[in-house]
């Protein structure tokens, strides 16, 4: 089960935080901050799973950008890791190109697609057309 889903930047700025499991205001910026000082200290040729407390961290790095998401011990690393790309081909074809600036400034679209791909912490859709079409479907609304 994913636990979390975080989107941070290389000076470890937040951009997007998504709790599955009900998480104290005070400990999410503590856990937040170790998770993301822990896998920004990395090294690239080093492994994209580590053990952290309680969950198994996922992360991945897209430009200056880092996707890190917080699994339960029995979830598959490789689905997860492979989830994290497929999230970032939904929104380069949503956005044309992702930037950190779309994501900061359309966090409301970047959620609908999150929660479109998950649901209570499982992954329920991965074809692309389908994630799209409620956004696309709000956008042609917002048109007319």
């Amino acid at each position: 089960m994913i636990k979390f889903l975080l989107m941070v930047n290389k000076q470890g700025q937040t951009r997007l935080s998504k709790y599955y499991e009900p998480v104290d205001i005070g400990k999410r910026a503590a856990l937040e901050a170790d998770v993301v000082r822990g896998c920004l200290s990395r090294r690239k040729e080093e492994c994209s799973f580590v053990e952290y407390k309680d969950y198994k961290l996922v992360y991945r790095q897209y430009a200056a950008l880092f996707i890190v998401v917080g699994i339960t011990e029995n979830e598959n690393e490789l689905s997860i890791y492979e989830l994290m790309h497929n999230f970032v081909e939904v929104l380069d074809k949503y956005f044309s190109r992702v930037k950190q600036t779309q994501i900061m400034f359309h966090l409301d679209k970047v959620h609908i697609i999150l929660d479109e791909m998950i649901l209570n912490g499982h992954i329920v859709e991965t074809n692309k057309n389908r994630i799209l079409a409620p956004l696309l479907a709000l956008d042609k609304m917002v048109e007319s």
